[in-house]
């Protein structure tokens, strides 16, 4: 009894080991993850990460082109590619990267500024979601890809702010998804996730700013309970917007963070509070959303920073305990950490290791920094210092590197054009 008991002690310490390691795992649904905060809750991550980087556990290819993230459901990896004649969705297995299936979401090859596809499909059930570049809402079964429904936006007379192709990751809420046409009757839409059917089409009304170019912005929307209204915030050509999530009544608007090239960065929500940035020398602001009358909601400037002191241009912003970190400037991508209630820079913008602009993700007490031109860094997230512990050039790298990095289940993801990359951190 004496030999088998440490026997069956290391057996239980195993099993338990390997239990706590699953219960922590943690699925990517949709574009910047679980409610589209761009952070991880998994633990235990980094111990395999080395002055090389986490160990490489598969690269695949035929994904074809694109700045699409990953998504990651039950086993399966789903992105957008542009194939020879068409763009389509794909779906890849976790274990080992192997293709399971290809769909076509295009008739045809899309032409724009940038060629390439950009949104990330958002996982729902036994369905996808997901926007091609070239304007269509699709509904694919996850299972084989087949299609469930798809709707043009030139239903809606859909327009972009600008000619680099639709760019949104569509919000699955409930019974609907919403997406953002960008037509002027019907900038943004609710539909019936099922079956496409429309549920309301939100009109913008005329702004301020009538030099403000109209159209979608290449922004995704989140879900704000702000002001005790349920709402969909938005950034399109026109500024950024609060959308009634009962009608599509339109109930706020910030005209200021507007740009006339292109409004890219999802919105930060935080209770009452909304933070929204944007590139092409414009800036930054934290809004107040409060209760405005019957059932209305009136959005309020609490502090703006002008572009000289941050403006993200298309990384993303992820807030951690009450601070935001992003890439700094127009090109640049600079490392900054900044106090989301008060504006005051925590430090930065840093001089990083790397080129140009920055995404990232945040997960157990640290931040992964991807680079334009593909370094990639692991950095303590905290606003005392800017600290790298370590950092990388990964397996492949090819021309600008936009895709932003996903944590799921243990692993991170790289997408670089036709090419994924696994990175193991368990």
């Amino acid at each position: 009894m004496k030999t088998v008991f440490p026997f069956l002690l290391t057996l239980v310490v195993a099993f338990t080991c390997s239990v706590s390691s699953l219960l922590s795992a943690e699925d990517w649904l949709q574009w910047r993850g679980a409610d589209r905060a761009n952070r991880s809750a998994e633990t235990g991550l980094f111990g395999t990460w080395g002055e090389d980087g986490p160990p490489l556990e598969w690269i695949t290819e035929g994904l074809g082109s694109g700045y699409a993230s990953v998504s990651v459901a039950d086993g399966v990896i789903y992105t957008t590619g542009n194939m020879e004649s068409n763009q389509s969705a794909i779906a890849i297995s976790e274990k080992d990267g192997t293709i399971l299936w290809k769909q076509a979401i295009t008739d045809s090859l899309p032409k724009h500024g940038y060629d390439g596809s950009r949104t990330t499909p958002t996982v729902d059930g036994n369905h996808l979601y997901m926007v091609s570049s070239d304007g269509k809402i699709v509904c694919l079964s996850r299972e084989n890809g087949t299609v469930v429904w798809s709707r043009d936006f030139e239903e809606w007379d859909g327009k972009m702010m600008s000619g680099w192709g639709f760019s949104e990751s569509p919000l699955v809420d409930g019974d609907r998804v919403i997406c953002t046409p960008g037509g002027e009757d019907a900038m943004v839409v609710a539909l019936n996730k099922n079956t496409g059917e429309q549920i309301w089409a939100s009109k913008f009304p005329a702004g301020d700013d009538d030099s403000l170019k109209k159209g979608a912005g290449y922004s995704s929307a989140v879900i704000s309970h702000g002001g005790g209204v349920k709402q969909y915030i938005q950034l399109v050509g026109q500024g950024l917007f609060g959308i009634r999530a009962s009608n599509g009544e339109v109930l706020w608007r910030y005209e200021r963070i507007a740009n006339k090239t292109a409004n890219i960065p999802t919105a930060i929500v935080d209770g009452d509070y909304v933070f929204t940035s944007t590139g092409y020398n414009t800036g930054s602001a934290l809004l107040k959303l409060s209760a405005d009358g019957n059932d209305n909601v009136k959005a309020e400037e609490v502090y703006w920073l002008g572009a000289r002191e941050l403006q993200n241009k298309h990384g993303g912003v992820t807030l951690v305990d009450g601070y935001l970190y992003c890439g700094h400037g127009n090109g640049n991508g600079l490392p900054i950490c900044v106090e989301m209630k008060t504006g005051k820079i925590a430090w930065g913008p840093e001089r990083a290791k790397g080129k140009g602009e920055t995404s990232l993700v945040y997960a157990d007490g640290h931040i992964v920094i991807r680079r334009e031109d593909g370094t990639v860094m692991l950095a303590t997230a905290t606003p005392d210092d800017f600290e790298v512990i370590h950092l990388f050039e990964p397996e492949f790298q090819q021309g600008k590197t936009w895709a932003h990095p996903v944590i799921a289940n243990g692993k991170l993801y790289l997408r670089e054009q036709d090419k994924l990359m696994c990175y193991r951190l368990k």
